[in-house]
């Protein structure tokens, strides 16, 4: 069995330079009025190999082989970067502020003092 992991790892590597670009996730740079928005991502990459061994038997016949590998990529975007004239900004997404943040925690804090009353009740 031949693994040819330089040529997997081109291929993955060709895969993350075509497909793991702002414009294929978020879309391109857009403008809104007077501002120039700019979608910005975070990627991130994980790779791993695997092998194995044989044995060759007294009658030369060989067991055993193996070998593996995979890649992992994660894309998600984080914000835009906002230019008016000479002034530059960065705007998050998916971050949650304020009271937002607060009922978001809600159903969390509801089952807490659910859980905590049911123990309650049953070691009175």
């Amino acid at each position: 069995m031949d693994l040819h992991f330089e040529e997997l790892l081109g291929q993955i590597t060709d895969f993350i330079k075509t497909e793991a670009k702002t414009e294929t996730v978020v879309g391109e740079q857009f403008e809104l009025g007077q501002f120039k928005c700019v979608p910005v991502i975070k990627v991130g990459m994980g790779f791993g190999t695997g092998g194995g061994e044989g044995i060759e038997t007294k009658n030369k016949a060989r067991k055993g082989q193996g070998a593996g590998g995979g890649a992992g990529v994660g894309i998600e975007p984080i914000g835009f970067l906002v230019t008016k004239e000479e002034e530059i900004s960065f705007i998050e997404a998916g971050k949650i502020h304020g009271l937002a943040a607060a009922f978001e925690k809600v159903p969390d804090l509801i089952e807490k003092i659910v859980d905590k009353r049911t123990k309650d009740e049953m070691t009175t």
